[in-house]
């Protein structure tokens, strides 16, 4: 029987790639093509990510640190596009909602902003503080959005009354076992599993801490360990991953816990370490995967630095 050469040339190329661990030297495009999405989605050169949402769809959004852009890559195939030119301050933590905003901490800008995923507009734009501040990341929950500010003592909350954006924040001091002190203070922020309150964790102190929404704050027991560089938090049902992104510490993890309903206390599993991790600073899911952007906090500012984001199977 004669074989088509188009077809035996196929059949080769999947030789060639099986013997090679199946996607080895492969393109996004061909990987995409075998049913596998890539494990490296690269990112515009000189682009300093730091946050990352997911969805609607499998569609990731990855701030800048540079200029605020926000840069839109398909989950699928590893291409994107710039969705979002930025104002010139960062662009840190973000999260999605139903409805297609995009929810963006602008960090040393002191400013939180709303973004159309579809099209980019600015929806919407906040003034946080007036003085020197780092709103670092963002969390959505039934009915507000939360913003941690590693600089002041405070959450930010944007009421989210039947789903609108408000006319201005709430500012809410935080009180109790989350004191600050030098350094980065608190950082990543997620709902506890019973959704009654929030998870924070503290990146110079490595503690975990539940806040409820008066601000009042307690320590979460995890029977002696810490969260050393703790940065951003993902929950999913009582699991909790944390991205430690090792900038003191020299080793970068992505470190899973198993919570109590409350959030109160928490045990360590497994700490996660990849070759491919350079600095990651947080954590989205999609599917069976997690993704972490690489913020390289050690790289040049050349604008012809690479970076990007990498994929791992969840834990």
């Amino acid at each position: 029987m004669r074989v088509n050469k188009a077809v035996a040339a196929i059949v080769a190329a999947a030789t060639v790639a099986l013997a090679n661990g199946g996607s080895a030297g492969a393109s996004s495009e061909e990987r995409a093509t075998a049913g596998r999405p890539p494990a490296v989605i690269p990112l515009p050169k000189g682009f300093r990510p730091e946050g990352i949402a997911v969805g609607p769809g499998p569609y990731a959004f990855v701030g800048s640190m540079a200029d605020g852009s926000v840069y839109r890559a398909d989950l699928r195939t590893g291409r994107g596009t710039l969705l979002s030119h930025g104002p010139g301050t960062p662009s840190l933590g973000m999260k999605t909602d139903e409805r297609g905003r995009l929810f963006v901490a602008g960090g040393t800008g002191g400013d939180a902003r709303v973004i159309d995923t579809r099209t980019g507009r600015l929806l919407a734009s906040y003034r946080l503080a007036d003085g020197p501040a780092f709103v670092n990341d963002v969390v959505l929950t039934e009915h507000a959005a939360w913003f941690t500010d590693s600089t002041n003592p405070v959450l930010y909350k944007l009421p989210l009354h039947g789903g609108r954006l408000p006319a201005a924040a709430v500012r809410i001091p935080i009180s109790g076992d989350l004191t600050y002190g030098e350094g980065f203070n608190a950082n990543g922020i997620t709902p506890t599993p019973d959704g009654r309150a929030l998870l924070v964790v503290q990146s110079s102190t490595g503690g975990l801490f539940r806040v409820d929404a008066s601000g009042g704050s307690r320590r979460v027991d995890l029977r002696g360990e810490l969260l050393p560089d703790g940065d951003g938090l993902l929950l999913r049902g009582r699991t909790l991953y944390a991205v430690e992104n090792g900038v003191r510490n020299g080793e970068s993890y992505l470190t899973v816990l198993r919570l109590n309903a409350a959030g109160t206390e928490g045990r360590v599993l497994r700490r996660v370490r990849d070759d491919r991790f350079d600095t990651p600073t947080t954590v989205a899911a999609f599917g069976d995967r997690l993704y972490l952007p690489n913020a390289r906090f050690g790289a040049s500012q050349d604008p012809e630095e690479k970076y990007d984001v990498i994929a791992v199977r969840r834990p």
